[in-house]
């Protein structure tokens, strides 16, 4: 098998997922609404074609936000920030119920854990696309989808050796997803220039602030976030990961490997950007972002296998293929410094080569792993197959 091994197959039919969600707001008020809506499926109705059609919401998503913003630097009609907030509530909804349904039909497997969390893995970029359009966030867009991509990661890391996945009391996709589709609805009447203007002409209870430049509103959400949410989440993810290793008598070092291409896709894309001679950040940020999103849902994607088929802790060398198109893309906007500001190749031509090559490599492994996993475990992808009993 290419992606799975003996061992790994033998793990795959004793694997159970352990998770716990804190969320008071998804106890007392979201669940019992999944419980309900999950009901609206019929009983043949596959889990992961639920989690499927929940991710293609977002895909419209961003797609609108393309339509009405290719920089997404300028404000797209009203109603298109009313169709993102719906849309990610849809997501919400569809990925909590796809768990439920697979219960409901007795059909949960290792695979439906990684279908989902793989779909959430690219919905980081997705949904990063259709706020930056709501927003006009612009080049920031990118910093908004790493707010998203850093915890997530940091999560499945924790998941990896703690082997229960642990949402907080306000967590991401809970607490998180309720506050970005709230900003979606909320730009339908107020406009997406809101955000764009100094936060103080936007929020004027704030005019007070003395000694604070002029500050787009998105800008102090972004610094909120990363301040108030990635940083503690980064610590608490790290200190759980400790104090597992620690028990276990494992090596820091190896657990933080790891994090190594996650921080080398971050390094390579900032590197890259910041050489652009084009300017890819602020020139085309869907291709970026998509590219580096496919990226991303890789190396989570290597992670979460190696978590099911309880491969050993360490760096994953394989992983490291995300990685490997950095090195042209930067050579080729170096030459641009060498050749008065005239890159080798077409940076445009090189960046949608990228994205296509990162949702290839995806693709390859989604569909590889799907196929070794169904036949390991004698299941379907998107048809219900029940427990023998």
């Amino acid at each position: 098998m290419g992606y799975v091994g003996s061992h790994g197959v033998a793990t795959l039919r004793k694997y159970k997922y352990s998770g716990v969600d804190h969320s008071i707001v998804a106890k007392y008020i979201l669940q019992p609404f999944w419980s309900r809506f999950v009901n609206v499926f019929p009983l043949w109705f596959p889990p992961n074609m639920i989690t499927l059609t929940g991710f293609m919401f977002l895909l419209t998503s961003a797609l609108l936000g393309f339509l009405y913003s290719p920089h997404l630097d300028t404000a797209p009609p009203r109603w298109v920030h009313l169709a993102h907030g719906i849309l990610l509530f849809l997501y919400q909804t569809f990925d909590a119920v796809d768990g439920k349904q697979a219960r409901r039909t007795n059909s949960s497997s290792p695979l439906g854990e990684l279908f989902d969390h793989g779909c959430d893995a690219l919905a980081c970029a997705f949904e990063s696309l259709a706020f930056g359009s709501t927003a006009m966030c612009g080049n920031a867009t990118f910093w908004f989808w790493v707010i998203s991509a850093v915890p997530f990661y940091f999560a499945t890391w924790e998941h990896y050796f703690t082997n229960t996945l642990v949402l907080p009391i306000v967590n991401g996709p809970t607490e998180g997803l309720m506050l970005i589709y709230v900003c979606h609805i909320v730009t339908f009447f107020t406009g997406a220039e809101w955000w764009a203007q100094d936060f103080r002409k936007s929020v004027p209870l704030l005019n007070w602030v003395p000694l604070v430049p002029e500050i787009s509103l998105y800008g102090i959400v972004l610094f909120l976030m990363i301040a108030f949410a990635v940083i503690p989440t980064i610590g608490s993810n790290t200190h759980n990961v400790y104090k597992v290793v620690e028990a276990r008598k494992g090596s820091m070092v190896l657990a933080l490997a790891m994090l190594f291409p996650f921080v080398l896709l971050m390094a390579g894309t900032l590197v890259w950007s910041y050489l652009s001679p084009s300017d890819i950040m602020r020139n085309q940020p869907h291709l970026l972002i998509i590219g580096t999103g496919f990226a991303f849902g890789y190396l989570v994607g290597r992670m979460i296998l190696a978590h099911l088929c309880d491969e050993p802790k360490g760096l994953k060398t394989g992983m490291c293929m995300a990685l490997a198109y950095f090195p042209f893309a930067i050579a080729n906007a170096l030459t641009a410094r060498l050749d008065d500001g005239n890159p080798l190749f077409d940076e445009q031509l090189v960046l949608l080569i990228y994205c296509l090559f990162t949702v290839a490599l995806y693709m390859h492994f989604a569909t590889s792993v799907i196929h070794e996993i169904t036949n390991a475990l004698g299941i379907h992808c998107f048809r219900i197959t029940r427990k023998k009993a």
